[in-house]
């Protein structure tokens, strides 16, 4: 993990911009870079030390259908952004997009590390090849973190209000959930600002990458759901549909909704509000949400 000495090339201390400015402009970069940058939290897997579960406990944990393709989606993704950014030539923007390879890379080493500390078997690994298209990998790394993190933020709050997870666990494991809000984030910013600097020749074919990720991404769970029942991948990758279940809570679709907006929101609220927030997902959800009658108060799960 080399890449790191490359994230000293900025000036921390440099003022960041004032007031209001305009998507697509040099502050917009500066201000999306350096959020990523600025906020980095500099722990290492190697000293985490994973806290001693019960036996129960540990058998929940270890049963999940989620650490095969959690560790595989996260040595994807960092090859994604890494070679992306091996592309970029603004030294501020490549910086941060090393950092966020770094981060996905460090997320595996952390479910690798707590796979070995818990006694989780996983399948044999994937190779992790270079994307062809790295500009399209990283879109749709980025795109599909949108989705994930958006459910993982409220499967995570209830495995915590629940007990699933013991609060040491819950510890060990926030960092990590930081770090997902602060990389969609960035990612959306990045697709806001790059959209309005490409060469205008580079807009259509760069709008039917985007629409292709996305029905790339859409038809991928419409398999999985298929799938479902059928075999063990299709369980894994499907979890964030059936999550609430797998933890052992039961929640209404509309509830688990109602926590995931929240959870978004909370989560990404700590951060400079000039920065744009993902949409598409969570637009979805409340709209979905508006054919659903409202909790009455003081209604309980």
């Amino acid at each position: 993990m080399t890449m790191a000495r490359t994230w000293g090339d900025y000036d921390s201390a440099a003022p960041l911009p004032q007031g209001r400015f305009r998507l697509g402009s040099s502050e917009h970069l500066m201000v999306l870079s350096r959020m990523l940058l600025d906020s980095h939290d500099p722990y290492r897997p190697a000293l985490i030390e994973w806290p001693k579960l019960d036996a129960e406990t540990q058998a929940k944990i270890t049963s999940l259908p989620i650490w095969d393709i959690a560790v595989a989606t996260e040595g994807r993704a960092s090859m994604n952004v890494k070679t992306f950014a091996e592309l970029i030539r603004q030294p501020l923007l490549k910086a941060a997009t090393e950092m966020n390879a770094f981060e996905e890379a460090r997320h595996k080493l952390v479910l690798a590390d707590m796979v070995q500390a818990y006694g989780i078997v996983l399948e044999e690994e994937p190779a992790y090849l270079r994307p062809r298209d790295p500009e399209f990998a990283f879109m749709r790394t980025g795109y599909s973190e949108c989705i994930d993190s958006f459910f993982g933020f409220g499967l995570f709050k209830i495995a915590k209000d629940s007990g699933f997870f013991p609060p040491e666990l819950v510890d060990t494991f926030e960092p990590v959930m930081r770090e997902e809000g602060r990389h969609i984030l960035f990612f959306v910013n990045w697709v806001a600002w790059w959209r309005r600097n490409m060469p205008w020749w580079r807009r259509p074919w760069f709008e039917a990458k985007v629409i292709a990720v996305w029905f790339a991404l859409v038809w991928e769970r419409i398999d999985m759901a298929k799938g479902m029942g059928n075999n063990t991948r299709a369980q894994d990758n499907n979890f964030t549909l059936n999550g609430s279940k797998e933890l052992g809570v039961e929640v209404s679709f509309p509830e688990l909704a109602r926590i995931c907006l929240a959870e978004n929101d909370r989560r990404l609220a700590i951060y400079d509000q000039r920065l744009i927030r993902p949409r598409l997902v969570p637009g979805v959800m409340r709209f979905v949400l508006r054919f659903f009658k409202a909790p009455k108060a003081g209604a309980s799960r």
